[in-house]
């Protein structure tokens, strides 16, 4: 697994059914602290809200799972708004669902609806954006050459993930393809430079 789909953006979508308001919030979290942080405080926000249902899915093969229907008929909320994050494919998401009963029974179909409708149409506000594994790479050159290279390497397609000032200049690069890189490398610097592997980062 190199690469997934998470949200571009948090984003918020309502929909309303027989006078009941669902609000979805959807958030990007990176783990289940940050997802249940995101449900406490829309808890404390919306306190006159009779329903705070959840689901979320983390990690690059979305292998942490969980839903809430907090207090819905089981399997009336937060398993359809699993299901709709998991047929979009995104991953590192939080969805909380606030419903304020609008005093009419909606039955277990009618919730269902509503809780998916609602998480969909966040994940329309939302949109998505693939956040891939790169590869990275440390490169230490002289400061009168620093420029000329990251810029030659931005050119060429290389992440430059950070800059480092002291004696010489530290470039943490990031690539798919770290051969690509030390080939651009050795180009820039004549055969001089040399990168080092240091390790991998999502972005």
């Amino acid at each position: 697994m190199t690469s997934y789909l998470t949200l571009a953006r948090d984003a918020t979508a309502e929909v309303e059914v027989k006078r009941s308001r669902f609000l979805c919030t959807l958030r990007r979290v990176d783990d289940e602290d940050a997802a249940r942080a995101v449900v406490a405080e829309l808890r404390a926000q919306h306190w006159d809200a009779r329903h705070h249902c959840s689901a979320f899915v983390i990690g690059p093969r979305s292998e942490l799972q969980r839903s809430s229907d907090d207090g819905e008929p089981a399997g009336t909320a937060g398993a359809p708004m699993l299901e709709v994050l998991r047929g979009a494919g995104v991953s590192d998401v939080a969805a909380v669902v606030t419903r304020w009963f609008g005093g009419t029974l909606l039955g277990a179909g009618g919730l269902v609806r509503a809780y998916g409708d609602a998480v969909r149409g966040a994940l329309v506000e939302a949109g998505t954006r693939r956040r891939v594994l790169l590869t990275e790479l440390a490169l230490v050159v002289g400061h009168t050459d620093a420029g000329r290279i990251e810029s030659e390497l931005r050119t060429r397609g290389v992440e430059v993930l950070d800059v480092e000032y002291a004696a010489t200049v530290r470039l943490l690069l990031g690539s798919t393809d770290p051969t690509v890189v030390e080939a651009h490398v050795a180009a820039l610097t004549s055969g001089t430079g040399t990168v080092e592997r240091v390790g991998e980062r999502w972005v």
